[in-house]
């Protein structure tokens, strides 16, 4: 990247105009012009303050946080582990954690599908999975066995302090707990928190966490008591627990926590002076995971096993399904913005025109990287993967403009992200190009007609 300070009219990669902070950045900032063969980003940082941070003190470090956050991780991990362990037995535990880990790639997979258009950093998911699993996870059995003591106290009936902490204390605390993970990346990962499937994956990583370490108890318990009475096969506790928490309802925690995430990702598409918005949709969204949450648990505890069928067919399973729906819908709209954003910068001359098509299609962009790795090799579809990358964190950066939640830095990261999608160009944008004819994209030629008066098929 040159650092050479070109004369005027030459610096063809600034952004020209005045460019504003807030809502009127979308309007006030056009997009680029391409007009010379290799840009100059003078706006550009180097590559070691990509990220346009100031440097700070040590103990605000990247490092020293991520250092913090490990290790809190992985003391509520031995503590929380400890606990189980202790409550099922070294056989119930191991029992408990081989059948619980069963639906944990099935869920995980799922919604890291959902991720693809614009897919977060791993650290990012694996900190949500972490944190339901072992922070929430310790917090709701601490929380639940000091409430639940608390109220069998006071009121001198133990009965009723179980069924109130089911249906009231549980879904409270545990919907918090987990909600916790989703405020944190919504706080200090925002720049990867940018709408709906961003809220819905994070919530469910961490739920399908806080549901993994749950059911090492449950089925480990389950187990312990079929030891104690001789019990095996089909007919035992363990069998019944499996069924009903691995295989009818292992969604049950993450559809909860979903709608809290919901609740985040339409905060995180609010424009940045509606404070308030950003505050109430979050918390309806809780409020909602709370009230499923208790109906759920209310369903099993109060109306015996009909009543909690009639509440999983009638309620949970379209309550799963309209959600899904929503994600694909989201998934489904990102891609549309794609199409819809990226054409200005083929018409400013960055991209080819074929490629806005391409990027927002999954099946060409697999094709593109498919096409590169046959014809140039391996290093070529990882160039052409980082391209597709770029591109689209480059629609979702002025789509977030356009509607005022970009900040300041707005010009800084679309020259860096242009200056990124340049170097891989020369391989990306032929690659591109196919896949959009391939699939349908856009029209191609046949082989039987001229090419701008000149057919290579002809002699």
């Amino acid at each position: 990247m040159s650092k050479s300070v070109p004369a005027e009219g030459e610096v063809h990669g600034e952004v020209r105009g005045e460019v504003e902070v807030g809502a009127g950045v979308g309007a006030a900032a056009p997009v680029p012009r391409l007009g010379a063969d290799e840009p100059v980003f003078p706006a550009a940082a180097d590559r070691s303050q990509w990220r346009y941070r100031p440097r700070r003190a040590f103990w605000r470090s990247r490092l020293v946080r991520a250092v913090a956050v490990v290790t809190l991780l992985a003391l509520c991990a031995l503590v929380i582990l400890a606990l189980v362990r202790e409550q099922t037995g070294t056989q119930g535990f191991l029992v408990g954690l081989g059948l619980a880990v069963l639906p944990v790639p099935l869920l995980m997979a799922a919604f890291r599908w959902l991720d693809r258009v614009e897919p977060g950093p791993w650290k990012n998911l694996l900190f949500a999975f972490a944190w339901g699993a072992f922070a929430a996870a310790l917090v709701a059995i601490l929380a639940n066995s000091f409430a639940v003591r608390w109220i069998a106290t006071a009121t001198a009936d133990p009965d009723s302090a179980d069924t109130l902490g089911a249906t009231v204390i549980a879904p409270v605390v545990e919907e918090t707990a987990k909600a916790a993970a989703i405020l944190i990346l919504f706080l200090f990962r925002r720049r990867h928190f940018g709408g709906l499937v961003d809220g819905v994956v994070a919530a469910g990583f961490t739920a399908t966490g806080f549901a993994f370490t749950e059911n090492i108890l449950y089925l480990g318990n389950a187990f312990g008591e079929d030891q104690e009475f001789g019990s095996t096969g089909i007919g035992s506790v363990t069998a019944a627990t499996f069924f009903v928490r691995i295989v009818m309802s292992p969604f049950a925690h993450p559809l909860f926590t979903v709608l809290t995430g919901i609740g985040f990702g339409f905060a995180a598409l609010a424009p940045r002076g509606k404070r308030l918005r950003r505050v109430l949709l979050p918390l309806a969204g809780l409020l909602l995971a709370m009230g499923m949450h208790a109906a759920w648990n209310g369903s099993a505890t109060f109306g015996g096993p009909w009543a909690f069928y009639l509440v999983y067919a009638c309620f949970m399973v379209p309550a799963f399904g309209l959600l899904t729906w929503l994600a694909v819908w989201s998934r489904q709209r990102e891609l549309r913005t794609i199409s819809g954003v990226l054409p200005a910068y083929a018409a400013a001359g960055w991209l080819s025109p074929a490629e806005p098509l391409a990027l927002s299609s999954m099946r060409a962009r697999q094709l593109a990287r498919s096409f590169a790795a046959r014809t140039y090799g391996p290093p070529a579809a990882q160039a052409v993967g980082e391209y597709e990358s770029f591109a689209t964190t480059l629609a979702f950066l002025r789509d977030r403009a356009r509607r005022g939640t970009a900040g300041p830095d707005f010009p800084a990261r679309e020259q860096e992200l242009l200056h990124h999608l340049w170097q891989r160009r020369a391989v990306a944008s032929p690659a591109l190009t196919y896949a959009a004819r391939a699939t349908g994209r856009v029209w191609a030629p046949p082989q039987y007609l001229d090419y701008g008066g000149y057919n290579p098929y002809r002699s």
